[in-house]
């Protein structure tokens, strides 16, 4: 099967990565990150509506809530998609080869399935990858995330036997 294969900067670690390794292997910048949006939006919101008040709903906290869950959100999906990057090596990531090395060197070593255990057919695990491959990219149209273990990653699974 063809693979999308996207040519970064540093080396690639996992083209269509795992959800609970995506935000396992976030950084402190991502969170600093998802921190300051999702305090930033509520002040945002507040500023304007001291400048503009609109007047709608005369609680503050009720006002309040809406932005501050966008800001969340939004806050997560920001750090999400900072840490899929690396992941596909379009910005730097010595940090994450080394997490991943480890990880999945000790599976291997264990005897274990690399990417982890799945009951998917060959044939959904490809339908799998293929609807998850690259949708960190489109998180601000819809949030899409892969769930599902399979065995399309981009990369030689070799290198993490040869570790042990």
């Amino acid at each position: 099967m063809p693979t999308l294969e996207q040519k970064g900067q540093y080396p690639l670690i996992d083209i269509d990565p795992h959800f609970s390794r995506v935000v396992r292997f976030f950084r402190v910048s991502d969170y600093a990150a998802w921190a300051a949006l999702s305090a930033g939006t509520p002040a945002l919101y507040y500023a304007w509506e001291q400048i503009n008040p609109t007047n709608a709903i005369k609680s503050t906290k009720v006002k309040l809530a809406v932005p501050t869950t966008l800001g969340v959100l939004g806050g997560f999906l920001l750090a999400y998609q900072r840490s899929s990057f690396r992941f596909f090596g379009w910005t730097e990531n010595q940090e994450e080869q080394e997490k991943d090395m480890l990880e999945l060197s000790q599976r291997a070593k264990d005897g274990k399935a690399i990417y982890g255990d799945t009951q998917l057919t060959p044939y959904l695990q490809g339908v799998a990858h293929r609807n998850s491959a690259f949708s960190q990219l489109k998180l601000a149209t819809i949030p899409w995330f892969n769930f599902a273990n399979h065995s399309h990653h981009g990369v030689d699974t070799q290198k993490y036997s040869e570790q042990q």
